[in-house]
Parts: C-alpha cells; sequence; structure tokens
C-alpha cells in the first residue's frame, strides 16, 4: 500500500469497517454521532475543518476524549488543486496546529475536500506523514442529503471486510445522515462487525 494514493479500503480478513465523518465538529449532530457509537462500543474517525475546531472547539475535545480519531480535512475547506503548494501547506498546517493541541498527539491521516488531490497534494500530504483517506460509499452522497434510504441503498453494497465509509456531520442540515448512520451500525453490529478508526484499520492491515 503506497501513501501516495488514496486509500478506500483495505485487505483484512477481519469484519471490520471504519465509519468517518467529514466536516465537523457541529454541537448537535457531531454528538449525535457520539452516542450512536458508544452504544455499540465502537470508534469513528472525524476529518475535521479548522475553522470549525475554532468555533467548537469543546466538541472537538469531546470527540478525543471518547476516544476516536480526528484527522485533517485542511483549515477551510478549498478545493486544493486550485491553490499554490505554500497555500495547501498553510491549510494543511493550521488545521494540523489545532488538532494537536486538542489530541495531544500526531495526526496520522487526512481527507482532501470533494476528494480532489494531484500528485504534488499527495507528495505533501506524505510529508506531513499522512496517509490520503478516500472511500468506497462515495455514491451514497449523503452531503447532498438525498434522503435516508438513498443513503442507505449505496452504502449497503459497498460494505466490506476494511471499507471505508464517509458521512458528514457538519457543514448543513445533518438530520438524514444520522439517521441512515443508526440504522448501518444497527445492522453491521447485529452481523458481528467491530467499527475502528482509520488509524485502528491501517494498523490491522500493516500487522495481518
Amino acid at each position: 500500500m503506497t501513501k501516495l494514493s488514496i486509500v478506500h479500503k483495505v485487505s483484512t480478513p477481519e469484519k471490520v469497517v471504519a465509519f468517518t465523518f467529514d466536516d465537523g465538529p457541529h454541537p448537535l449532530y457531531t454528538r449525535q454521532v457520539l452516542d450512536i457509537f458508544r452504544s455499540v462500543n465502537g470508534k469513528a474517525t472525524f476529518f475535521m475543518i479548522g475553522q470549525e475546531m475554532d468555533s467548537y472547539e469543546e466538541i472537538a475535545r469531546e470527540v478525543h476524549t471518547a476516544g476516536h480519531e480526528i484527522a485533517n480535512h485542511t483549515f477551510s475547506h478549498p478545493d486544493l488543486t486550485k491553490l499554490k503548494l505554500e497555500e495547501v501547506r498553510a491549510e494543511l498546517q493550521q488545521a494540523d496546529g489545532r488538532i494537536r493541541r486538542i489530541t495531544g498527539e500526531p495526526v496520522l491521516n487526512f481527507r482532501p475536500p470533494y476528494f480532489s488531490v494531484n500528485e504534488d497534494i499527495l507528495a505533501l500530504a506524505d510529508e506531513f506523514g499522512y496517509t490520503a483517506i478516500g472511500t468506497v460509499n462515495g455514491g451514497a452522497k449523503d452531503w447532498e442529503q438525498p434522503g435516508v434510504d438513498y443513503i442507505l441503498e449505496h452504502t449497503r453494497p459497498t460494505i466490506d471486510h476494511g471499507s471505508i465509509l464517509i458521512f458528514h456531520d457538519g457543514y448543513g442540515e445533518r438530520a438524514q445522515t444520522i439517521e441512515a448512520v443508526k440504522i448501518l451500525v444497527d445492522e453491521l453490529h447485529h452481523e458481528g462487525y467491530r467499527f475502528l478508526t482509520v488509524r485502528e484499520l491501517l494498523h490491522l492491515a500493516n500487522h495481518s
């Protein structure tokens, strides 16, 4: 697995998945996500925007305290391919600093806004020690609020051992996402799946 590509899933024989949440933290929806995963003793990964962390730092702290992973989704959520490389560096650096301040740990994972990257940006992310993270269920488009059933129908077929799933807990009305995630987590829990952070999933893949 080379770091200079986007990782959408990992190869593992274990029944594990990584739920990820972009664009938070948000005082209502992020807490609802925390409740869902607490009920199944699972963990998730939150790709937070630096600006949103500034607005809701206490929520970000709650995420970290609950044992979830906070990863880098830039400071202001631009399309990185439209920026100069130094501007991209600043976007990553500013978000990185905010996450480290809350977690006291190195940031390991990064998701480019809109999945918009090129070789230079991937190389820069690698310089930071990041793995660029994608998803298998991009077709669910939960960010467009297409309806709970639509989100479920376009996520269920993509779920497999080691799948990385994308949802959104910030930047908009996210009630549909919360409802869909609640249903999926319940289904997968009953099927015997465990819910890992992306950090845990990559570690598992590298050591199995």
